[in-house]
């Protein structure tokens, strides 16, 4: 499905990164993993057979070098998974949330998707056939409680991408995003246990979520077959979230 393809995925060190580019390799891409959490992204590479850059999303400078750095090893890039997120704001109320907290979520998952295509944008179009998967979350599509700052985040991604289907067609370029349910990840080992029950009790697919579950749908969105699908949001959450 992804044969030759060259794959840049942000927060690949661990998660739901890891398993996008597992899978990715495993349909026939080549790969670079990207990640601040440079003793593990370089880990990760090194057992999959990918590719580690560093990047700091809140960074601008570290945005340019690392892409710079992911097109150079690939010799080009067909595909950008804007996967790289963070929280922060969980189990808190929005009169209970710091201003610095609220202004490095929207700085690191905004502005960091924003920033990592911009810096991807030449190379996709060179390629022919650029692809921009954005990863969401069905947080913002229910609208999910004491987690404002990432909610809302994710919620302005999904908007992102639809712009961003608009203004990058024409260049052959197509932007999509995916939007993962409760996810059992390391990064979601905080939730509590009620949050996961509610969501298992919710689903149309009554059970736990595993990074396995996305996989597929990123992989659909990078490949030809998803040549004319863009401005989408693709909610891939066992039917918990319907839209």
């Amino acid at each position: 499905m992804l044969r030759d393809r060259r794959i840049l995925i942000t927060g690949g060190a661990r998660g739901l990164g890891r398993a996008f580019a597992e899978s990715a390799l495993a349909a026939g891409a080549r790969v670079v993993v990207a990640d601040i959490l440079e003793d593990v992204g370089r880990a990760t590479a090194k057992e999959i057979g990918a590719t580690f850059v560093p990047i700091d999303l809140a960074d601008p400078l570290s945005i340019e070098s690392g892409v710079a750095a992911a097109s150079a090893a690939l010799g080009g890039l067909d595909g950008l998974v804007n996967n790289g997120a963070i929280t922060s704001s969980g189990g808190k109320r929005l009169e209970e949330l710091d201003i610095e907290v609220w202004d490095r979520v929207m700085t690191v998952n905004v502005r960091g998707t924003w920033l990592a295509t911009r810096a991807a944008l030449a190379q996709l179009v060179a390629s022919g056939h650029g692809r921009v998967v954005n990863v969401g979350s069905d947080t913002a599509l229910w609208g999910a409680p004491n987690l404002l700052a990432y909610v809302a985040s994710k919620g302005a991604v999904m908007a992102m991408t639809r712009a961003m289907a608009r203004e990058l067609g024409t260049q052959g370029i197509t932007v999509n995003t995916v939007a993962p349910g409760l996810t059992l990840v390391e990064a979601t080992e905080y939730v509590p246990a009620d949050r996961h029950q509610l969501y298992v009790e919710g689903r149309a697919i009554n059970r736990t979520q595993i990074p396995e579950d996305v996989c597929g749908a990123v992989n659909f969105l990078l490949s030809e077959g998803a040549s004319f699908v863009t401005g989408q949001c693709l909610a891939v959450n066992g039917g918990f979230a319907m839209h």
